[in-house]
């Protein structure tokens, strides 16, 4: 218990720390904050590059790899959950409400405002759209997530250790893992998931508070009141989820959200230029298999306006994802006991990238197009950007009632798995956290949102979060490490066996 009480209050504290700057002193926090984000990207965007390509080679190797076989769990070990409700909740943890909030906002800006390399709103500028959207959220992405996921899985139901980041790099550090390096370790993964969940609260108010002003002539736009509001409901509904159980709350809430995003993906592709999607789908996975090397490693050092793009971008994704790489990563793992590696990272790696594909063709396509009918987009909000496209087209109202819905649904299953994902960090790996553990956390969440919403410091935060994945990228190296020693040494042994 004293390792829990260690990583709870220690992470307690540092949150509380950072949100207090942040609150107190918002302009300088951005400032500072600002300055070193800045400071990373530009100097070690070559290391961003790198190790997320080897992340991504890590993945694809055990994809195909003997060792695939091998289950996450005893061999007797079966899957808890059917493979479409598997998908549903690593889907919604995952990706959830970034899908629904740069579905349309991302495509239209590397169109009409910020094109990677082309002239803003030309074909070529179309062309190039879809294909960065495509590799900022697809194979590379959900390699960054599989990475933590994958080796917590192994660790913790095959070989019996505590649901811990840290204990993921005992094959490597042995028993210092129990001290305070280990500590260390799960601290910064708490700090990563409350701060990194709490900051998703608040941009997610923010977009269910601008898709009800399009709604509803009498709520205001941008509104703090109304955005705090929005925070206190979802809080009380995510409560009452987490309180219910895995198998239950969030069980249901995945299942809900694949059916309300697979409806208005639907009604996307129908009401929207149908033909136009499919043909951008098609040439743009294409093109993204084609140039996906070359995107890869694209550092453009002679290039300054180039570099800077790449920067404000790629560099920014890389980070964000492995920010939230162990609050994703740790529920990931476990919903995942009882598959075989090779099924787990056939269903982490691939499907929800083909999801997230199909995705972006749809509503970035049907963007571009209302962009390019004479319909300017590029000055409004970002939280605005899709519900102004649904009003272009047929039964927009329609769309944006089922856009609203499916954000507040995902909104409630990010909080909800982040609350069960806390209490397991600081309940030293519990497959069943208390509730009252779980309660703290929602709490703590829903209130950092709010405090960071009313001094107009949830930027400058997520920005500190982007700066905390620096040293957590050295943690995931070592994981990888851990995890292929380990595996590699149980291979053999089987092997002799046979």
């Amino acid at each position: 218990m004293k390792k829990v009480t260690n990583v709870f209050w220690i992470a307690l504290v540092l949150i509380a720390l950072a949100v207090g700057y942040g609150a107190l002193a918002p302009e300088h926090f951005a400032e500072v904050t600002g300055n070193i984000e800045s400071f990373l990207t530009t100097s070690f965007g070559w290391y961003y590059l790198l190790i997320v390509s080897v992340m991504v080679l890590f993945c694809l190797y055990f994809l195909v790899s003997p060792m695939g076989q091998i289950r996450l769990g005893k061999d007797t070990d079966k899957p808890e959950y059917s493979f479409a409700t598997w998908i549903a909740m690593l889907f919604s943890a995952g990706m959830g409400i970034g899908l629904v909030f740069w579905g349309a906002a991302e495509p239209l800006s590397h169109f009409a405002i910020d094109p990677a390399t082309a002239e803003p709103g030309s074909q070529e500028a179309f062309r190039e759209s879809m294909r960065f959207t495509f590799f900022h959220w697809g194979i590379h992405a959900w390699a960054i997530y599989a990475v933590v996921a994958l080796s917590l899985a192994y660790f913790q139901f095959r070989k019996g250790e505590p649901g811990l980041i840290s204990s993921t790099l005992r094959p490597l550090f042995g028993d210092r893992m129990k001290g305070p390096w280990g500590v260390l370790v799960d601290v910064i993964a708490v700090f990563a998931t409350a701060v990194g969940v709490a900051t998703t609260l608040g941009f997610g108010a923010i977009q269910i508070n601008g898709g009800l002003a399009y709604l509803f002539d009498g709520i205001p736009g941008d509104s703090l009141i109304t955005q705090i509001i929005i925070i206190a409901v979802v809080t009380v509904l995510f409560m009452i989820s987490s309180w219910s159980g895995l198998s239950k709350g969030i069980k249901y809430l995945s299942n809900t959200n694949m059916v309300l995003a697979v409806t208005l993906l639907i009604l996307v592709i129908v009401l929207g230029p149908t033909l136009l999607i499919f043909n951008m789908f098609t040439d743009s996975l294409g093109s993204y298999f084609q140039n996906l090397i070359n995107m890869s490693f694209r550092a453009a050092p002679i290039n300054g306006e180039n570099r800077s793009w790449i920067d404000g971008w790629t560099i920014f994704y890389w980070a964000w994802w492995i920010s939230w790489s162990p609050f994703v990563g740790i529920f990931i793992a476990r919903v995942s006991k009882g598959r075989t590696i090779r099924e787990f990272l056939f269903g982490v790696l691939l499907i929800p990238t083909f999801i997230s594909f199909i995705w972006f063709a749809a509503f970035g396509t049907t963007a571009i197009d209302v962009q390019s009918s004479g319909v300017d987009l590029t000055g409004l909000l970002t939280e605005e950007t899709l519900f102004a496209v649904f009003n272009e087209l047929p039964l927009g109202m329609l769309l944006s009632i089922v856009a609203v819905l499916l954000i507040s649904t995902f909104f409630i299953t990010s909080a909800d798995s982040a609350t069960f994902v806390l209490g397991m960090q600081t309940s030293n790996g519990s497959l069943d956290p208390a509730n009252a553990v779980k309660l703290t956390w929602g709490i703590a969440q829903s209130t950092i949102a709010v405090i960071l919403l009313f001094a107009g410091g949830l930027g400058s935060l997520q920005t500190a979060l982007i700066i905390a994945a620096f040293p957590f990228s050295f943690i995931m190296l070592l994981m990888m490490a851990s995890f292929y020693k380990s595996l590699n040494l149980e291979y053999k042994a089987i092997k002799r066996k046979r």
